[in-house]
């Protein structure tokens, strides 16, 4: 007879949202094949294309700006307060948040740091090849034009390559990146690549980026992510590396070597989901069965030393021998577990001393 216990659907959600025991062995690691250098190439080759195309003022800048004119804000203004929300899905701040969120979590089921090293890798990535254009090329807003068909560049401005639409190919696109299996990280891939795109399109709707500038941003966010692989070894380092430090602190409070109070904040974070607890050098859990079974001892005398008596005797004096102190194994009561003790006799004159009435009240002066 089967005893097997029947799951929910609830229940079988939350079972997933556990721990897992161990760290998982199908964990994959995303390898640079031959086919995505091949796409990388091709990416690379479209990214420096568009650069040149605004750098001469081409036929992209003339689209730039005939978009522009055409002012998409003022054309469906019923749709505007909606991709105001929308936009926010490419800001660093919001999407960082939610991603690390979800991240962590993955890290603390799973028993690895790689998640979060790889999304704090494509961060760093991402601010150094994307800021370093903005602030190199200078280029002006839609708002911000000065002369009707120019470029715009190198006049202080910060807008191109977009980096909302950047951020969101990267930070949605790490998702995708991380997944445990292939169609898991189909379907994260084109609702990431949806994101991306609706997030590009909102900024050149509400007039804060050129057509250009979009174009650039996508690309910037998949050269990241498919150069991602070449940084595995980088973030397998960094993970063994605090792993390395995370047994170093262990040790270290094991042997009584922290403070208490550091001590007391590091275990928790230490603990591993409960894996490992700490336990002090010479702790009484440590000190084995036999211990445990002598059972309560008495504690030992404690002598005092010569030269302690010679000080307290003085000079001249020989010191008096003392008896060693010793130190009861009774517990201390305290004075509510003390036996009462009722006092012999009571201390209040016998009734025949006492006065009989009361002192007759002084007549008051005057009259």
């Amino acid at each position: 007879m089967r005893t097997d216990q029947i799951l929910t659907r609830l229940e079988r959600v939350f079972a997933r949202l556990d721990r897992e025991p161990e760290r998982p062995a199908h964990l994959q690691t995303p390898q640079m094949s031959r086919h995505r250098v091949v796409l990388l190439g091709s990416t690379l080759a479209f990214y420096l294309a568009i650069v040149v195309a605004v750098l001469t003022t081409s036929w992209l800048v003339r689209l730039d700006w005939q978009v522009m004119f055409f002012r998409p804000y003022e054309q469906w203004p019923q749709i505007h307060a909606f991709l105001d929300y929308l936009v926010v899905l490419g800001q660093r701040g919001p999407t960082a948040v939610m991603v690390a969120a979800w991240l962590g979590w993955r890290s603390w089921r799973q028993h690895t740091l790689r998640p979060l090293i790889a999304l704090g890798v494509a961060l760093l990535l991402l601010n150094i090849t994307v800021g370093s254009v903005k602030l190199g090329l200078g280029r002006l807003g839609p708002h911000y034009a000065t002369q009707i068909g120019s470029a715009e560049l190198f006049a202080g401005g910060d807008i191109f390559p977009s980096g909302h639409t950047a951020n969101a190919v990267v930070t949605w696109g790490i998702l995708a990146y991380l997944a445990s299996t292939t169609v898991t990280r189909r379907v994260l891939s084109i609702l990431s690549a949806v994101v991306s795109l609706s997030v590009g399109a909102t900024t050149v709707y509400l007039g804060t980026h050129w057509v250009s500038d979009v174009l650039l941003g996508w690309t910037a966010g998949l050269l990241i992510m498919l150069a991602l692989p070449w940084f595995e070894p980088l973030i397998a380092a960094v993970e063994a590396r605090v792993f390395a430090l995370r047994e170093r602190l262990r040790r270290r409070l094991e042997t009584g070597t922290v403070p208490v109070p550091v001590a007391t904040a590091l275990t928790p974070l230490l603990s591993a989901g409960g894996k490992w607890q700490l336990r002090l050098a010479g702790d009484a859990a440590t000190a084995g069965p036999a211990a445990a079974a002598a059972g309560p001892q008495e504690p030992a005398a404690v002598p005092v030393p010569a030269a302690a008596q010679a000080a307290v005797a003085g000079p001249g004096h020989a010191p008096v021998p003392r008896p060693a102190a010793h130190v009861s194994g009774r517990p201390h009561l305290i004075r509510s577990e003390r036996t009462p003790v009722t006092p012999v006799g009571s201390r209040r004159p016998a009734h025949t001393e006492r006065p009989t009435g009361r002192a007759a009240a002084r007549p008051a002066t005057g009259g």
